[in-house]
């Protein structure tokens, strides 16, 4: 049977029309506050800008998926704050923002100072690598969830920072600015239901659980020399979703040529069947960041991330994401 990330579980489609029911109720609050805290982007931005004077405060909020459950079968818990971090400030990033600071909540069966202090290790070194303060957090014990596959969960808020001139929303977007990848560090932390249905069915294979564990890539201190260096247009994080994120930064298409994907990739497509266009509609595929920039400062921005970039394509005046190289159109 071809797999799918809806048959593994997730289905992205219904998720929208689910996440646009609670959309459409809390909207409301934006009449809440005036002056400072008001809402400055709608929702459906990488993070949501708020009115802070001469800036903009930004938060983002996520978590690290079924990721959780690979630690869990490895018994290693020491990446997951960085997989947190990321998956929080990477966002924030998308709208030029800086990350500076960073709570998180962990909810277990049961206090277990072991994995607190293996999962500290990593927000720790989240936090190193995205320059940012871990100025709190909460842990919580719900004994139902005992007996479970997994015995815990977590999530993460970010905080950030821009100065209002300096937002970055997508809306300065033209055909024919240049659209730059930034490498992924593996599948980072999204697509592990399906990643974990195809490669592990039943088994319990050490070398795949540790591939499928590789940190998600921080990508704070590579974007913001960019952001200081020259004048951005659009960023995307891609995370679940694939390339359909970069349909969030304008109503204008991508003609783009992805590289080929690490070998990873591959074998969850080869032992899953799954067709091209669900693999880059579900994983990043080997880009976990996108830079739209105009023609005139491609160099500058390349010099900048050197071997960590590609220069991936161009905007164009159609919809959608055209993946030339493998005739796609998401």
């Amino acid at each position: 049977m071809k797999m799918s990330y809806a048959k593994a579980g997730v289905d992205i489609n219904q998720e929208e029309r689910s996440v646009s029911v609670i959309t459409k109720i809390v909207r409301e609050s934006f009449s809440f506050r005036e002056g400072l805290g008001k809402p400055l982007t709608e929702i459906g931005h990488f993070s949501g800008l708020m009115e802070f004077g001469e800036y903009a405060l930004a938060l983002s909020t996520d978590g690290v998926g079924t990721k959780t459950i690979v630690a869990k079968r490895l018994q290693k818990y020491d990446t997951l704050g960085i997989d947190l971090v990321a998956m929080c400030v990477n966002d924030l990033l998308c709208n030029g923002v800086e990350p500076m600071a960073f709570t998180d909540y962990v909810v277990m069966d049961e206090t277990d100072e072991h994995f607190l202090a293996e999962f500290g290790k990593g927000l720790l070194e989240g936090a190193r690598q995205a320059n940012v303060v871990i100025i709190g957090g909460e842990t919580a014990t719900h004994p139902n969830m005992r007996g479970h596959e997994v015995n815990f969960d977590l999530a993460g808020t970010a905080l950030g920072f821009v100065k209002k001139d300096r937002i970055v929303t997508g809306e300065g977007i033209t055909p024919g600015n240049i659209v730059i990848g930034l490498r992924s560090s593996g599948i980072h932390s999204n697509g592990l239901s399906l990643a974990r249905r195809v490669l592990l069915d039943g088994s319990e294979d050490e070398e795949t659980l540790i591939a499928l564990l590789t940190p998600t890539r921080i990508y704070v201190k590579p974007v913001m020399s960019v952001l200081e260096s020259v004048s951005v247009k659009g960023m995307a994080h891609i995370t679940g979703g694939g390339l359909l994120n970069l349909k969030r930064l304008t109503g204008y298409g991508f003609d783009i040529e992805m590289p080929e994907p690490p070998p990873l990739f591959s074998e969850i497509q080869e032992k899953g069947g799954v067709a091209t266009e669900e693999m880059y509609k579900t994983f990043n595929m080997g880009i976990g960041f996108v830079i739209i920039v105009d023609e005139e400062v491609e160099k500058d921005v390349l010099g900048i991330l050197k071997s960590e970039a590609v220069t991936l394509g161009i905007m164009r005046e159609e919809k959608g994401v055209h993946v030339s190289n493998l005739d796609l159109e998401l």
